[in-house]
């Protein structure tokens, strides 16, 4: 049984799969050299980098399963990969506590100025006073949109930084955490800070456009550590501009890499922005590594 392992992964992942007696292949292909050679893999291992389209999987014909080392599957076409009867596989849950970190992070970071003190500190100012009017994350009111795996340490992380912490998703219905769950509609009308943990459905467009933002409190913080795509980068440049919007967090856009066209969005000065790391920690990569790679034996040696 050979693995195509397309993105890399942590040697724990790949000496788990040496180990159950799997054939392991570490190594990128473009396009057009994974469909030239995708028909001798029994199972392909994916980040986000690599797609994995309808003209893949006709292609792979002996895939068994498609993994994807990670909690979204964007880049992979899974109704078409069910539909041959090629099982799917992610780790929803392995980088939960990494990326509501992030998310936490840059909450932390625009409410005290950290990135604009260290680039001016950096460039030999002292701008103290500039910078005297940061804000507590205590007591303000958080705003979870995607009450999931992620949605809920981002929780955790905030109850005890003492926020109050309300959440929205139509698929819970109750929680064990001092959380309220309240509609859409509600959380944007009340919170302080919204942090959004939701997939992106391409068919449906931005889940947050101009008519959301026209509901949020005057001053609002907006994280996104979810996915490119569930805001519109349009509006919420608009929303920076007019004050609607005091700060933004942004670790995924709509382009990545991105583009010029999102240079304006990336340079304003109300705005800390990552390069899509939210998972990127050692020990998240470590947990995806076992993780896929175990479910990945688990289906090769049925």
């Amino acid at each position: 049984m050979k693995v195509l392992v397309a993105d890399g992964i942590e040697k724990i992942g790949s000496d788990l799969m040496k180990n159950a007696g799997l054939e392991v292949v570490e190594q990128k292909m473009t396009p057009e050299e994974l469909l030239a050679n995708i028909a001798q893999f029994d199972a392909i291992m994916v980040r986000s980098a690599t797609k994995v389209t309808k003209e893949v999987i006709d292609a792979g014909v002996n895939l068994k399963c498609i993994a994807r080392g990670g909690v979204g599957l964007d880049n992979i076409d899974v109704q078409y990969a069910k539909s041959k009867g090629i099982q799917v596989l992610n780790t929803p849950g392995a980088s939960s506590i990494s990326v509501a970190e992030l998310a936490i992070a840059h909450m932390f970071g625009v409410n005290r100025f950290i990135y604009k003190s260290t680039t001016m500190m950096q460039a030999g100012k002292w701008p103290k006073k500039e910078f005297s009017h940061g804000r507590e994350l205590t007591g303000k009111t958080l705003g979870i949109l995607g009450f999931g795996n992620i949605g809920k340490e981002v929780a955790k992380r905030a109850l005890g930084l003492q926020m109050n912490v309300i959440a929205s998703d139509p698929y819970v219905l109750n929680t064990d955490l001092n959380v309220k769950l309240v509609s859409k509609e509600e959380l944007l009308q009340n919170a302080d800070i919204i942090t959004l943990h939701i997939p992106f459905i391409k068919a449906e467009g931005a889940t947050i456009a101009e008519k959301e933002f026209a509901m949020m409190k005057d001053g609002v913080i907006l994280i996104n550590c979810a996915r490119g795509g569930v805001v519109c980068e349009t509006s919420l440049l608009n929303a920076l501009n007019s004050g609607k919007v005091s700060f933004a967090g942004i670790d995924v856009f709509a382009n990545e890499p991105v583009t010029e066209a999102q240079a304006e969005l990336i340079a304003h000065p109300n705005v800390s922005v990552t390069p899509h790391i939210g998972a990127s920690t050692d020990e998240a990569q470590e947990r995806v590594g076992e993780e896929i790679a175990q479910k990945i034996v688990d289906v090769l040696k049925k």
